[in-house]
């Protein structure tokens, strides 16, 4: 990989890897997990996970990604190659970028409710609703095929059109303004939030820590939103990764993510329960916390209309850095293998995925009962696509730890971290012992099938197995 593709300024991976994590998991799927769990004890949890699985891995998969120059299949295939380690490693950049697509197919769906609901705010068309019209407003958006496939197509082509146009002129100059007017946007909606809400009650329920009020699986919950927010395990942060200077220090980068990751989470979380609770309404609302109750919200309140319309911009907006990251593993990687332009590389990746992004649209209203995966899996197809990603990423940010942990020597991941020993020393336990032991906790969340006393024994096989490999892979040829 040439030098042109190195990102022009050493900051710019932090950039692109906070607009990575940022999204619908921080602005949607956080403040929605924390009411159904209690809140502060809800956060402890996700914290001190982020400190002791998230931020190991995401620099063990920043490494992986730096070391390889590559996009992640490559990479992988390479550094199994040039260390002289099993070839069953690769299995990380193909899991990574399957999950990347999988993900981008379902995730432009969902990102286009945003686009509605910032035209039904702006147009004062939710204004004085009441709970029953705004919830029959949002089941009249889903029973409607034509209107999800228009937002979907808008949103997937928004993405597909930064990345055609490059690594510095699309992502990084994309980034560059998407990021700074994100956050402006969320300090906007935060002090609104607090001039109108109630921002004492959302302090009180996000801040107050009472572990008795976190069942087993909200501590799940709470792990596997750590892990998912850092977009660890689906080749995003490897195939930014390699664009990363030599220079940057992967330790304090990773770091620097979490942090302003978890900071605009938070900040989420307090403007919206500050709205929530200024209205009267209840926390614990679940997935329709965004799209039913916040619009609520925003409809009860003075000058809501225009916030309203202004919050679902920053939706958008998050929804679409991340998407960018979703486009890129698997573009850079038929740019790489097949020699394809980036546009038509883009293209073909946008394309695909639009159109498996179909079966989520169809979830929602004609295949909402009584298809082939509702026949063999009980689910539709949006959740089995949910599902296998849910799989995917947890499975590839194990073998991305036991990789780095185990079959890179110490010599070169030195070389990369550029540390003291002992935080190499810190970094090798987490990512050898602690970090896979995490993941196997958050298996246990992602399978329904794992219940009550079944869910130890599955635990000790998960974790026997995963170390079992990490030795296994180990083979030097």
């Amino acid at each position: 990989m040439s030098s042109r593709n190195i990102w022009t300024h050493k900051g710019t991976f932090l950039l692109a890897a906070v607009g990575s994590a940022v999204g619908l998991g921080n602005l949607w799927r956080f403040p929605y997990l924390v009411g159904e769990n209690g809140g502060g004890a809800f956060i402890l949890v996700y914290a001190v996970t982020i400190a002791i699985v998230g931020i190991p891995i995401l620099i063990a998969e920043t490494l992986l990604g730096r070391s390889s120059r590559k996009s992640p299949i490559l990479g992988m295939q390479h550094l199994t190659e040039s260390h002289g380690t099993s070839r069953g490693w690769r299995t990380i950049g193909w899991m990574g970028a399957a999950a990347a697509f999988l993900i981008l197919s379902f995730y432009s769906v969902i990102a286009g409710w945003a686009i509605h609901y910032s035209m039904q705010m702006f147009s004062g068309a939710l204004a004085g609703a009441d709970a029953s019209e705004i919830s029959a407003s949002f089941d009249t958006l889903l029973a409607s095929p034509s209107l999800l496939i228009l937002y979907h197509t808008l949103f997937i082509a928004a993405s597909g059109l930064i990345v055609g146009m490059g690594v510095h002129k699309g992502i990084e100059g994309g980034l560059r303004f998407l990021m700074p007017a994100l956050f402006l946007i969320l300090l906007v909606v935060l002090g609104y939030a607090v001039m109108v809400g109630d921002a004492g009650a959302a302090l009180s329920f996000l801040f107050t820590f009472n572990l008795a009020d976190l069942s087993l699986e909200g501590w799940l919950e709470a792990m596997g939103q750590s892990f998912f927010t850092l977009s660890l395990g689906m080749g995003a942060i490897m195939a930014y990764g390699a664009y990363m200077s030599d220079e940057a220090s992967l330790t304090r980068t990773a770091i620097s993510i979490a942090l302003v990751d978890t900071l605009i989470a938070l900040m989420a979380g307090v403007a919206i329960f500050a709205l929530v609770f200024g209205s009267g309404l209840e926390a614990g609302q679940g997935p329709g916390l965004m799209f039913v109750t916040l619009p609520l919200a925003f409809a009860e309140l003075p000058g809501g209309s225009v916030l309203g319309g202004v919050f679902f911009i920053l939706v958008i907006g998050a929804a679409l850095t991340s998407a960018i990251s979703l486009v890129e593993p698997v573009a850079a990687w038929l740019v790489e293998r097949f020699g394809f332009s980036r546009p038509l590389a883009v293209l073909m990746m946008i394309v695909g995925c639009w159109f498996l992004g179909l079966l989520t649209v169809f979830s929602f209203n004609v295949w909402s009962q009584g298809t082939i995966t509702h026949e063999l899996f009980g689910r539709s197809p949006f959740d089995v696509l949910e599902f296998i990603t849910n799989i995917l990423m947890p499975l590839g940010g194990l073998l991305i730890a036991l990789f780095a942990g185990w079959a890179l020597t110490r010599e070169q991941v030195m070389a990369q971290m550029a540390t003291n020993a002992t935080w190499f020393a810190v970094w090798q336990f987490l990512v050898r012992f602690v970090a896979p032991t995490a993941v196997a906790f958050v298996f246990l969340r992602t399978i329904p099938q794992i219940e009550g006393n079944v869910a130890p024994a599955v635990l000790a096989l998960l974790m026997i197995g995963a170390f079992t490999a990490g030795r296994t892979f180990l083979v030097r040829r």
